[in-house]
């Protein structure tokens, strides 16, 4: 039985028009334990169908370990969706993961990520890209979800929008009641709790969907840099 009803699954073919390279979704699960290993990949099969350029590769995360390294992926089931190569161009991994079944409101994540990550290019303001193209240091960005939170998917997709915008930033969707260990580690009480990292730096969390601009100074306080516009 498909999970995308007819309606919906023409509504995602013109959204999939707007795609320009071809885009590879990176499934990563575990046959011994994951309980949501097989409705992800479905979901992700359903959606690879409905257009030409997006494909799926599977890796079994146990089984593969050297290829779950190589990605970071470090628990499943897991999504890492990549730009493929085109025109003797090398595959483009932005760092836009997801982790945990893409249901709920995150389907509409996943949608709109492969499309940004097919286009490779966000909408990001001015001063947000300066200020990442000053970036040295990898920041690792953690938005812990639910599927039933409707203020969520913003801020997931301004995080990966961030991944796609910098080598530096790697950003994770989490769905935080399939990982409690992980969400209790980072005082996960209430949806979306935005993580910052940034190694031998003092972890930022931003509670609720906030403004990109408010995103922006959390990563400058984690990375201790901020960027100073010149003046006229």
């Amino acid at each position: 039985m498909s999970l995308i009803s007819a309606e919906d699954q023409s509504q995602i073919r013109l959204m999939f028009d707007a795609m320009t390279n071809p885009v590879k979704v990176v499934l990563f699960v575990d046959k011994d334990d994951c309980t949501y290993c097989d409705d992800t990949g479905q979901i992700v099969d359903e959606v690879a169908a409905l257009s030409p350029k997006i494909t799926v590769e599977r890796h079994d995360r146990a089984a593969e370990p050297e290829v779950a390294s190589l990605y970071g992926v470090d628990k499943t089931p897991a999504i890492a969706i990549v730009q493929e190569s085109v025109d003797g161009q090398p595959a483009r991994d932005f760092g836009v993961r997801f982790y945990g079944i893409p249901s709920g409101y995150e389907f509409v994540s996943l949608l709109e990520d492969i499309v940004m990550v097919s286009k490779g290019e966000t909408d990001l303001s001015p001063t947000t890209k300066a200020w990442l193209a000053t970036l040295q240091k990898p920041v690792h960005v953690q938005v812990f979800v639910t599927p039933t939170c409707p203020y969520c998917p913003s801020m997931v997709k301004l995080a990966h929008k961030l991944a796609v915008a910098s080598p530096l930033v790697r950003a994770d969707g989490v769905e935080a009641t399939e990982f409690p260990e992980l969400s209790d580690r980072f005082g996960v009480y209430g949806v979306p709790r935005t993580v910052i990292s940034v190694e031998g730096g003092k972890d930022q969390h931003i509670e609720g969907a906030v403004r990109e601009d408010r995103v922006l100074a959390a990563l400058q306080k984690a990375v201790g840099s901020r960027l100073v516009l010149a003046s006229n």
